[in-house]
């Protein structure tokens, strides 16, 4: 562990964490020499968690230097990991558990560049030890991005988006991250889509829902069109449109089989990032979606690019058009994009220039 810099020795001690499941993560700052841990009112930090003994913990300040003492708690307190018989010392970044709760210790003046690394590390390993509570208790928040006509921008539906307000895994990014180390990301998706589709009755009017797959669960699609079917009898008048990131679309076989299963439930196929990666055409026309989402690489700044440029994504979307696949432009930010995206053929659009992803209950 990182030793505390003589300078820093007087900056004041913070633990970083959830005080309970329902609560965002909070920062609570250690002011006083002695403070009594547990769940029973009178405790100096008081946790509402049943796992957490009435008087769990003791943390002492000692010259700045923090210390933690086990009072004999049913279910005990950890010290990185490992449970503690004795009274121990933390460090900066250590992370300090008791029972289920999961917290960070840090000074918070402490500004070294070798800190940043250790708060990286402690970071991680908090938001690996978050993830569980993510998939077990589906402890996510959905947003929803809207999606609208083109010509008119009329809400015709909303993309789902996932978000968290535990420590570490608050971004789809982060989320993902901490589930590939764990190899859950088919898991991970699962869960949002089903929380998702089950908040989806708060959204304002009939709208159709984009749902998003994760790579991995193409390879097995079996668990995949179970889940999917758990989605039609969650919300059995919903429009679903099930996105397939377009790395993913590789085999013709594969790709043929899903979109008879959703057809059978009634939901609807989207290609997703079209032209960010290989752009596969084959698959457009042997296995067409019902939606192809360019990818905003091909949106942004598409009033400033040349003649060429606009022409050949032109060309594009009336190609697809004369497919029967509706064209949606990704990534619009601004009302220049916004029109020549109009020029240029798409019938659907979508990006911060519409609206940012949004709890049902902000939406407008």
């Amino acid at each position: 562990m990182i030793d505390i810099l003589p300078s820093l020795r007087t900056s004041t001690w913070s633990l970083s964490g959830q005080l309970s499941k329902d609560e965002p993560v909070r920062r609570v700052r250690l002011e006083r020499n002695s403070m009594r841990v547990g769940r029973k009112t009178g405790n100096d930090l008081l946790i509402p968690c049943p796992s957490v003994s009435g008087v769990h913990a003791e943390l002492s300040l000692d010259d700045n230097r923090l210390f933690v003492n086990d009072l004999g708690s049913t279910n005990g307190t950890f010290l990185n990991g490992v449970r503690i018989r004795q009274r121990c010392q933390v460090n900066h970044g250590d992370l300090l558990q008791f029972a289920q709760v999961v917290f960070r210790a840090g000074i918070e003046s402490y500004q070294t560049s070798s800190q940043t690394i250790h708060d990286d590390a402690a970071d991680r390993a908090l938001a690996l030890i978050q993830f569980d509570k993510l998939i077990t208790d589906r402890v996510v928040a959905p947003h929803y991005q809207p999606i609208v006509a083109m010509d008119s921008r009329a809400v015709l539906g909303y993309e789902l988006l996932g978000r968290s307000r535990l420590f570490g895994l608050g971004t789809p990014q982060a989320m993902f991250t901490a589930a590939a180390v764990l190899n859950m990301e088919a898991e991970l998706s699962r869960v949002l889509r089903h929380e998702g589709v089950r908040h989806s009755n708060l959204l304002p009017g009939s709208p159709i829902l984009f749902v998003n797959t994760h790579p991995t669960e193409l390879a097995e699609p079996d668990l995949l069109a179970f889940s999917l079917r758990e989605l039609r009898e969650m919300a059995p008048n919903l429009r679903v449109v099930l996105e397939i990131h377009e790395k993913a679309i590789t085999r013709i076989n594969e790709m043929r089989n899903l979109h008879a299963v959703l057809r059978d439930l009634d939901f609807e196929l989207a290609y997703d990032d079209f032209g960010a990666g290989q752009a596969r055409l084959v698959e457009l026309t042997e296995v067409p979606p019902e939606y192809l989402k360019f990818d905003m690489c091909l949106i942004r700044d598409i009033h400033q690019a040349t003649p060429e440029r606009q022409k050949l994504l032109g060309s594009l979307v009336r190609m697809v058009i004369e497919l029967g696949v509706a064209a949606l432009a990704e990534g619009v930010e601004t009302l220049e994009e916004h029109q020549v995206c109009c020029d240029l053929g798409f019938t659907l659009g979508q990006g911060f220039y519409y609206g940012r992803p949004e709890t049902p209950g902000n939406l407008k």
